[in-house]
C-alpha cells in the first residue's frame, strides 16, 4: 500500500513545509492524557467566556510544546504572541509585549526558564492581577505607576522545569508534562507529513522512519525530509522500503535511531571512563559538547532506551549499552 496524493500547482515547497506543525484540535497527533485535561479547561473557560488560565508545557526538546500552543489559541479562537525566554532581558521587553496584547489573547514564552530574573519578577504582578507596576524616574522623584493589562494567557514552554522559581510556576493554572509517543502515534505523523509534503511513501517505510525517529515527532519530519531528498535523486521519488533503508544507512541513523553523536557519548563512557560512574562535566569535556547539549538532546533518549543510568557519582552504561555497540563489557573491563 502506498500513501499518495496528488500534487498541488503553485505551492511554494518553504511555505509547504510550515504546515507541518499542527494548527488544528484534530491534527495534533498524541499527548491524549494531556489533550484531554486542555480540552475540559478550554471548554470551560468558553462556557464562562472568560480568557483561558495561564498555562505551563515542560518536556524535552521537539515533543509539540510550541505546537500545542498554536492550537490551544486556534481552539480558543484568540490570536498568539510569540518571544522567547532568552529575548525577554529587561523589564522593558515584557512590558513592550504584555501592554500590546488584546483581551483574551494569548502570549506564548518558549524557553521561559531562561529568562531575565527582573523579567520573571514581572510576570509575577502581570500574570495574578494582570497589572503592571511601573517604576518612573529615580531618587526622591522616583514615583510608582499601575498600567492596567487586558485579561490574557500566559502559555510558557521549559525543558527544565526545575530552573524556573517557585512564585512563577505557582501562577500557572495548569502544568503539563509532554512525554515521548508511542510508535502509533509516530507512523501517524510521518503518514501525515508526507501527505503535507507531498511525497509517496510505502507502509513499510512509514514504520522504519518512524522506529528511528527517537518517539520525538520533530526528529521523525526531519529524517522524513532527507529520506525525500534521497528518494528524490537516489530513486524514483516514492519513499520505498529500500529507499528509507539506504538513506538511513547514508544518515548514519541505526536501527534504534541512534545518530553519531549518541553513539560518540556512549563510547566515551565506555571506552574512557571505563562504563562510568563520569560527571556532567567531564563527560562533556570528553565529547566537546556543551553540558546542556548533553543533558536536553543525548541524555534524554539514551536513558529512554535504558543505555544509560543517572547515579549520585553521575552517569554509567548499561548492559544494553554495550550489547548495542557490540562491545563485550567483560573483555573491556579486563583491559
Amino acid at each position: 500500500m502506498i500513501v499518495n496524493t496528488p500534487p498541488l500547482e503553485d505551492k511554494d515547497m518553504e511555505v509547504l513545509e510550515k504546515t507541518l506543525r499542527p494548527a488544528v484540535w484534530d491534527d495534533f497527533i498524541g499527548q491524549e492524557r494531556v489533550k484531554s485535561t486542555l480540552s475540559v479547561i478550554m471548554e470551560a473557560a468558553k462556557k464562562r467566556k472568560e480568557a483561558l488560565e495561564h498555562l505551563l508545557f515542560y518536556g524535552n526538546s521537539g515533543l509539540g510544546k510550541t505546537s500545542l500552543a498554536n492550537v490551544v489559541a486556534n481552539t480558543m479562537g484568540v490570536g498568539i504572541k510569540k518571544s522567547a525566554g532568552p529575548a525577554l532581558e529587561r523589564p522593558g521587553d515584557v512590558a513592550s509585549l504584555l501592554s500590546n496584547l488584546a483581551e483574551g489573547e494569548v502570549l506564548f514564552i518558549d524557553e521561559i526558564h531562561r529568562a531575565n530574573k527582573s523579567v520573571m519578577e514581572m510576570l509575577y504582578s502581570a500574570m495574578e492581577d494582570f497589572a503592571l507596576h511601573l517604576i518612573l524616574g529615580k531618587g526622591p522623584m522616583a514615583r510608582t505607576m499601575e498600567l492596567k493589562l487586558p485579561r490574557f494567557t500566559l502559555i510558557g514552554a521549559t525543558t527544565k522545569m526545575g530552573l524556573l522559581p517557585a512564585p512563577l510556576r505557582n501562577r500557572f493554572g495548569a502544568t503539563f508534562q509532554l512525554g515521548f509517543y508511542e510508535k502509533k502515534n509516530m507512523e501517524d505523523i510521518v503518514r501525515r507529513s508526507a501527505k503535507i509534503l507531498q511525497v509517496p511513501i510505502h507502509e513499510e517505510a512509514v514504520g522504519i522512519i518512524a522506529e528511528r525517529s527517537r518517539f520525538t515527532p520533530r526528529v521523525a519530519n526531519r529524517i522524513l525530509k532527507r529520506v525525500r531528498d534521497f528518494a528524490s535523486v537516489q530513486g524514483t521519488g516514492t519513499i520505498t522500503k529500500e529507499t528509507a533503508l539506504q538513506a538511513l544507512k547514508f544518515l548514519n541513523v541505526d536501527d534504534l535511531g541512534l545518530e553519531p553523536d549518541d553513539r560518540k557519548i556512549l563510547e566515551a563512557i565506555i571506552l574512557k571512563f571505563s562504563g562510568g560512574p563520569v560527571g556532567i562535566e567531564a563527560l562533556s569535556a570528553a565529547t566537546s559538547e556543551e553540558e546542556d547539549t548533553v543533558l536536553d538532546i543525548y541524555e534524554p533518549y539514551l536513558l529512554q532506551l535504558g543505555f544509560i543510568e543517572r547515579t549520585p557519582k553521575g552517569r554509567t552504561a548499561t548492559k544494553k549499552a554495550y550489547e548495542h555497540l557490540g562491545i563485550s563489557k567483560e573483555k573491556h573491563n579486563l583491559l
